[in-house]
């Protein structure tokens, strides 16, 4: 394996990689100890960092900096520095307070502080602790943006109390590293919790064999420890957590590797290979040819489903891409080569649209799929699921329903789950497993208009085969997208007007369904009654949410698609399954609440005929990563990119649960920025297994026991 060589750590301790120092192992169970073991740390602090998840000295160790700070390089006057500007300053604070905002939940801390120039205004968002932390004639470092005023003010985005009984140059000199904290552990006592365990370091245990390391370009996990925390250099610091990284990953890697094996000799799947007779029977009757996507997506599938090993593929394309016909085409080779298939939607609405759109596709090869939702009449309901049952039905398209106990398969071969973003793993699985016996496992092909983190996460980590198509729909164009302030509220209901008058339709979005404790956010509700009665008086609005009965839900959706009303005030119950051609403006308030996967499913609700569509974002956020997600909608309309910011944003979410998004139960690997270490420790993974499949060899075994640490919940994982 060649890999290239990392630079040398030290971390203050000296020695490079290729000749590192005699090691010093401390008692190794001291990695496991509490933290009240360490010197200085009593019982009420060994409690407040149990809160953050730090039991243990191993769990503090293991508990890296988010980014690094310098504090003694670049400390200017404040009357020094230009506007705008990035700046370090050392001064004296003199009073702070809180001030809360209009906004529910915000609170602004304001310090009025001095340097050598003379006063100036120091701000803080959401930190109200700081006001009973921080006392005046407190030496204080600040990094942040100075912006104008009499006196001027800095947007404090880091900061640190010189002296305090302790080092200044813990927090103050060198690189500074910057811990994951609480209100009632910061990080400053992080810090000097980490530098107290320094000694202990040497404990840690090394689960890379040496000749493993070696060809990986790694340190031992003792190097990379201090130089993760105590850093001579940001490439050093970088390189001692890419040790941990590449661990990381190549443990999931060979355990993904063992649970692929262990589900390959457990759990066949049904073979369908094609017989041409009703698959060609649908691409007869097709009004257009395939594109060369479709055809070579269409193919790969069909390959898959020839197959006796379980197919799990990702089918990703934008609204309007074809990824129905490449599905109808799946469904019939099922049928032809004996076995079921089911469809599952995430709404009744895009049930009926499927099914509808289905009908018209496989009905050329004589088969008619069966809907299974719950407004189904009984009596019809129960003649369906007999006919499941016996498998005279041979498609079905349904919700959720289709997961009741009361439904069951005859000879299930392929599941198409549609939106797969809107079902938990647990609920695919289940009807996955309808299939488990004699006959095997069904095939499952997930489809979806955009990725979500989660999602990206899988496939990245080996867990799904992906196929794309990226093809926009024929005469589409791009939706134009604005993101507008509450000051633009008026100019956002004129464009709405402007179109309205034009004889088109129109979207409004509201995060809730009726007011509640969330305070500020409209409600569809009250917004659907104030719209009516003021700025789109004389127009027909409409109302749906997902509070409403069902027939009401489809009653509105309905009057809407028929043109009865001009505006639709709806929750995001319009995300997918409903396709209004005339409808070209979609306003979405409060738009900072919603994931950008969601708001690029509702952009693509508007622009679907023959006039060009409009999205408008309102909204005001307050967090960064609120801008963030509203910034890149109007920068771009791909939703594989957005797929990538949205990983970015959001978090991979858990890569063994069913987490759709947020934190990771990754501890040190990101997977939106190590890509290049996912990829070493994919290789890695697969040249370990195969000189040792069950990691036995004594060299491996430290590798193998945290490989079954890992994956506790599936026992026997690497027993041969």
């Amino acid at each position: 394996m060649s890999v290239p060589t990392s630079p040398p750590l030290g971390g203050g301790r000296g020695g490079a990689w290729a000749d590192p120092p005699a090691p010093r192992r401390p008692d190794p169970g001291l990695w496991w100890a509490p933290l009240d073991r360490l010197p200085g740390v009593g019982r009420s602090t060994a409690a407040r960092a149990e809160a953050l998840g730090l039991a243990t000295v191993g769990d503090l160790l293991f508990h890296l900096p988010f980014r690094y700070e310098r504090f003694d390089e670049g400390v200017t006057p404040a009357r020094a520095i230009a506007t705008g500007s990035e700046a370090t300053l050392r001064v004296r604070l003199e009073s702070i307070s809180v001030r809360p905002t209009r906004r529910r939940g915000l609170k602004i801390v304001r310090a009025r502080v001095a340097d050598e120039s003379g006063p100036l205004w120091a701000i803080w968002f959401n930190q109200a602790h700081l006001a009973r932390t921080l006392r005046p004639g407190d030496e204080l470092m600040l990094r942040g943006t100075l912006r104008k005023g009499s006196p001027p003010e800095i947007a404090v985005k880091s900061h640190e109390v010189i002296g305090r009984g302790v080092s200044e140059g813990l927090h103050t000199q060198g690189l500074v590293p910057v811990y994951p904290a609480t209100e009632a552990l910061p990080t400053r006592r992080v810090r000097e919790l980490v530098d107290a365990a320094r000694g202990m370091v040497d404990a840690a245990p090394e689960a890379l064999p040496g000749g493993l390391r070696a060809r990986l370009g790694l340190p031992p996990i003792a190097d990379a420890l201090m130089a993760v925390h105590f850093p001579r250099s940001r490439g050093e610091a970088e390189a001692g957590r890419r040790r941990l990284v590449v661990e990381e990953l190549l443990v999931l890697q060979l355990g993904l590797l063992a649970l692929r094996r262990r589900e390959a000799r457990r759990r066949s799947g049904i073979a369908l290979p094609s017989t041409g007779e009703l698959t060609g029977a649908v691409r007869d009757a097709l009004p257009f040819t395939l594109t060369a996507e479709q055809e070579q997506v269409s193919g790969r599938i069909a390959r898959d489903l020839a197959r006796s090993e379980p197919m799990r593929r990702l089918l990703q394309g934008e609204v309007g891409s074809g990824k129905t016909v490449v599905a109808a085409l799946a469904l019939a080779q099922a049928v032809e080569a004996g076995a079921q298939a089911a469809v599952l939607a995430p709404t009744e609405t895009l049930a009926d649209q499927h099914w509808t759109t289905l009908r018209g596709l496989l009905e050329p090869a004589g088969i008619e799929p069966t809907l299974i939702t719950g407004r189904v009449a009984r009596a019809e309901r129960d003649r369906r699921e007999v006919a499941l049952r016996t498998g005279t039905a041979r498609v079905a398209v349904g919700t959720q329903a289709l997961l009741s106990a009361g439904v069951e398969f005859d000879r299930l071969g392929l599941v198409v789950v549609d939106e797969q973003h809107r079902f938990g793993v647990d609920q695919r699985q289940a009807l996955s497993a309808q299939a488990e016996g004699p006959g095997g496992v069904a095939h499952l092909l997930y489809m979806t208009a955009t990725p979500i983190p989660r999602t990206l996460a899988l496939t990245a980590y080996g867990d799904l085969s992906v196929s794309t198509i990226r093809r926009r729909p024929p005469g589409r164009v791009p939706v134009e997208t604005r993101w507008l302030r509450e000051a633009d509220r008026e100019a956002a209901y004129e464009a709405i007007r402007e179109e309205l008058r034009a004889g088109r339709q129109a979207y409004v979005i509201c995060p809730l369904v009726e007011e509640g404790e969330e305070g500020e956010a409209r409600s569809a509700v009250s917004e659907a009654e104030r719209l009516a009665g003021g700025p789109l008086a004389g127009f027909a609005v409409g109302l749906a949410h997902g509070a409403q009965r069902p027939d009401e839900k489809r009653s509105a959706m309905a009057a809407f698609a028929s043109g009865a009303t001009d505006v639709l005030v709806a929750t995001t119950v319009v995300e997918v399954g409903i396709d209004v051609p005339n409808a070209t403006v979609i306003l979405i308030e409060d738009a900072e609440r919603f994931g950008l996967a969601q708001l690029h499913q509702l952009r693509g609700r508007v622009g679907r005929g023959e006039h060009p569509g409009q999205c408008l974002l309102l909204g005001e956020p307050t967090a960064e990563e609120g801008a963030r997600r509203l910034e890149a909608l109007t920068q771009t309309s791909d939703g594989f990119r957005l797929a990538e910011l949205d990983l970015e944003i959001r978090g991979e979410g858990a890569i063994l649960g069913v987490r759709q998004a947020g934190p990771t139960d990754l501890r040190f690997a990101r997977l939106s920025r190590d890509r290049k270490a996912l990829a070493q420790a994919r290789y890695a993974a697969r040249r370990v297994m195969a000189d040792d499949p069950w990691l036995n060899r004594p060299e491996n075994l430290l590798l193998r026991a945290a490989v079954t640490e890992r994956f506790h919940d599936t026992p026997r994982l690497l027993d041969g």
